[in-house]
């Protein structure tokens, strides 16, 4: 579980690395495409997060019944 996470962690903070340096440029240049790519870098990460954290509820759930029996 530990990989898991550590791998879900290291993709979630490229994308946040992502949307930071795409929304600083979009700062600075004011050009429409890097608040497009910085907002779409976001929804990943969102999803990332979303995907988490499902997997986290179910498996508890899933340990729960698991061992419910035993």
């Amino acid at each position: 579980m530990i990989v898991f996470r550590w791998i879900l962690g290291v993709i979630a903070a490229f994308f946040a690395v992502g949307a930071t340096l795409s929304f600083a440029l979009f700062v600075a240049f004011d050009a429409q495409l890097w608040l497009q790519r910085a907002r779409r870098f976001r929804h990943w990460l969102w999803l990332i997060a979303l995907f988490w954290f499902n997997f986290e509820v179910w498996r508890q759930v899933v340990r729960t019944i698991y061992y419910w029996g035993k």
